[in-house]
């Protein structure tokens, strides 16, 4: 008898711990490396006297922030159009290899207010590579970027979200933080505008950040509905690092 007591209450604690976790009370190691959520930070920051942001106060507003991966192809131009409708800052995590053919939409990105992170040279999965080639992709990236912008990135996101305890430490000797992401639209698996909007909506949240590609058909066109609605939820749009001000991303931490 004391035997099955005893297992009941096991079962019980389980259950107690499954739930702790996945109401957010208990820090869960995630993407192979530690996270730190935005409000964390921002509390951290505020408990040292860091003075409140100059522009959007996340503490007040109902921030979420729209981030954007891939090339900077043609259809983000009608991303940018939109984005400026919805005054949504943003921020883009460009791939290097493909940035010198399209320089002039990279300018209009930082030119008007949006945000760019590395996203590496040719989008290999960190965890695989070696330091050297670590260090060859975010560095290329970074150089191109600053070509064309005349700023170097200090926030990264690595491809498919892999790191672990190697690539934070690399990151971090780059001057990098590591950017993930609270909901994915997955729209690299589908064309279907509908359902990328659902995902999105569903999963939204405040101090989110949000994933999607501009280069995949359904993105573009889900994006007025996904800007509209969450506009309409009393959402302010922020760039990622807006969403953490007034603490700055530390190097080789990585954030979501």
């Amino acid at each position: 008898m004391n035997v099955v007591k005893r297992r009941v209450r096991r079962l019980w604690v389980l259950m107690a711990l499954i739930l702790a976790a996945a109401a957010g009370l208990i820090a869960v190691r995630s993407y192979g490396v530690d996270t730190i959520a935005p409000r964390d930070v921002r509390g951290r920051a505020a408990a040292k006297g860091s003075a409140a942001p100059a522009g959007v106060d996340c503490e007040k507003a109902k921030c979420i922030a729209l981030t954007f991966d891939g090339n900077p192809g043609e259809p983000t131009d009608r991303l940018l159009d939109l984005l400026d409708r919805y005054d949504a800052p943003s921020t883009f995590f460009l791939e290097g290899r493909r940035i010198h053919k399209h320089p002039d939409v990279v300018r209009r990105i930082a030119d008007e207010g949006h945000e760019i992170g590395n996203h590496t040279w040719t989008h290999p999965r960190l965890t695989d590579v070696s330091d050297a080639q670590i260090r060859d992709e975010l560095r290329r990236t970074a150089r191109a970027i600053a070509d064309i912008t005349g700023r170097t990135p200090t926030l990264m996101r690595p491809p498919q979200g892999r790191s672990d305890d190697r690539v934070s430490r690399i990151s971090r000797e780059l001057g990098l933080a590591q950017i993930l992401w609270t909901v994915t639209a997955k729209d690299y698996l589908t064309t279907d505008s509908v359902l990328i909007t659902r995902r999105v909506l569903d999963g939204a949240d405040r101090d989110g950040i949000i994933l999607l590609h501009p280069l995949h058909k359904g993105t573009v066109p889900a994006m007025p509905g996904i800007l509209k609605e969450l506009r309409a939820q009393g959402y302010t749009f922020v760039t990622v690092s807006q969403l953490l001000s007034p603490a700055a991303a530390e190097p080789g931490k990585a954030y979501r």
